[in-house]
């Protein structure tokens, strides 16, 4: 039998909630993102004393990046340069990477993998996490690039 369908409104409709939610989402089907966002917030405030939403942007902001690696051609050649990320973009990043870390988990539904994927974030763990940590790495090491930069 399925389950009842509930309207999921947030009270607050905040603006990086409603971001995330139409990054969830597929195929158009709004409805179905915003359950498995509002349903994982359920799963999170099971498995912790803290509220879902603070988890929530915990993680959002234990894995946006400060600085990213851009090819540049210079002479022929192409080198990795490091440069800063403007905000927007840091947005658009951590929620990219929390949302590919969720699908990449396998053997549970969406829900709950996206939760495991925040709850990990929020702890400084987790595959979006480890992602953003590479990136920072690749721009260490090619440092010596910066001043290609402009």
């Amino acid at each position: 039998m399925a389950k009842p369908i509930k309207k999921y409104i947030p009270e607050n409709s905040d603006p990086v909630i409603e971001k995330f939610i139409n990054c969830v989402m597929q195929a158009g089907k709004k409805a179905t993102a915003r359950r498995i966002f509002w349903d994982s917030m359920e799963i999170i405030k099971t498995r912790t004393k803290d509220a879902p939403l603070e988890v929530f942007n915990k993680a959002m902001l234990n894995v946006t990046p400060l600085v990213e690696v851009r090819p540049k051609r210079v002479g022929g050649s192409v080198y990795q340069v490091p440069i800063e990320v403007n905000p927007k973009r840091q947005q658009t990043l951590a929620i990219r990477w929390i949302i590919k870390a969720a699908r990449d988990r396998k053997g549970m539904p969406m829900c709950q993998r996206l939760a495991t994927e925040l709850l990990e974030a929020s702890t400084d763990q987790g595959a979006a996490f480890k992602k953003k940590q590479d990136v920072i790495r690749q721009a260490q090491a090619n440092k010596a690039f910066a001043h290609l930069a402009r």
